[in-house]
């Protein structure tokens, strides 16, 4: 049985895992936002960066990619996806079910924001994100890396992601 890792934020351009295959895939229920501050891997606890996070909303659907772990690494990806997403544990793991471009469904590991945790900041306006992600960084880098890096990847595979879109534009255009 395939172990499938649904991908929304880094894991898009940055996996750290062998991915056998992937294909485009929608998970219903859920938005795609800077919701989360990040205060390890895109900002610091004094000056906290943004990552995308997965905010249960109803009625929302979040286009990204379903990643077909490599037979025999199950475990290896489990173990690092957790060291990866859970190091605060401000993402929860879920297996939630996504359906393929193919129309196939899926069930799929997945991190969603903990909207009871201190890091959920749901609600931000996009000016207000971009002037975070502007100047924030944090162990794996630059805040804006990550949000271009997602954007870019994102247009790659042929996904819209509007206000991914004008973030990009206006960081841009703030950062140093």
């Amino acid at each position: 049985m395939t172990l499938w890792v649904f991908g929304y934020g880094s894991l898009l351009w940055n996996p750290g895992f062998d991915v056998a295959h992937s294909e485009v895939a929608t998970l219903d229920g859920y938005a795609r936002s800077f919701c989360m501050r990040s205060i390890h891997h895109r900002g610091t606890e004094d000056d906290p960066g943004l990552v995308l996070a997965l905010d249960e909303t109803a009625g929302a659907q979040c286009e990204g990619l379903a990643l077909a772990v490599a037979d025999g690494h199950e475990d290896r990806t489990l173990d690092m996806l957790r060291e990866r997403e859970l190091i605060s544990s401000a993402y929860l793991e879920r297996n939630l079910t996504v359906t393929l471009a193919s129309g196939t469904p899926v069930s799929a590991v997945t991190y969603v924001i903990d909207a009871d945790h201190d890091q959920y900041c749901g609600g931000l306006a996009l000016e207000t994100q971009a002037q975070i992600i502007a100047c924030a960084v944090g162990g794996r880098g630059p805040n804006t890396e990550y949000l271009y890096n997602t954007a870019a990847h994102l247009t790659e595979i042929g996904l819209n992601d509007p206000d991914l879109d004008w973030l990009s534009a206006r960081v841009r255009a703030l950062a140093p």
